[in-house]
């Protein structure tokens, strides 16, 4: 039984005199799969990641935590070490996270709403759920 175009099986493959030949990187490249939905992964990848809403504080525990921060106040020439839990609001959709800032404190600015710590980094009063102090 003979084949259709059985014939062309075992001719030599054709070299062109005028244009360079393809890297295997770039021919493998045009049978790359075609994203339709470019962006589409990041926007599924986003929406799943998870963020907290900030806790509301009793006036219990806010009181607790003010008479932590005059202490500190108080304290301010020992510059005391000092892990601070805060809420940091998401730049790209509602929500946040808590974290922990570890650090020496400079100064309780009432002014400002802030604790400052040495490296010049602020905490806004209002973000702080937790005050652990270091010894």
């Amino acid at each position: 039984m003979r084949w259709k175009y059985e014939d062309m099986l075992h001719l030599p493959h054709h070299v062109s005199a005028k244009r360079p030949q393809m890297d295997m990187i770039d021919r493998a490249a045009q049978f790359a799969p075609f994203a339709a939905l470019t962006g589409h992964d990041a926007v599924i990848r986003e929406t799943a990641r998870l963020v907290d809403q900030p806790i509301e504080l009793t006036e219990s525990r806010r009181a607790e935590l003010d008479g932590q921060l005059q202490e500190l106040a108080e304290r301010l020439e020992a510059q005391p070490i000092v892990t601070i839990t805060h809420y940091v609001p998401d730049q790209r959709k509602q929500g946040g996270a808590y974290i922990c800032t570890t650090g020496r404190i400079k100064k309780v600015d009432a002014a400002a709403q802030a604790v400052v710590l040495v490296d010049g980094s602020g905490i806004e009063l209002e973000t702080i759920t937790e005050i652990d102090v270091l010894p």
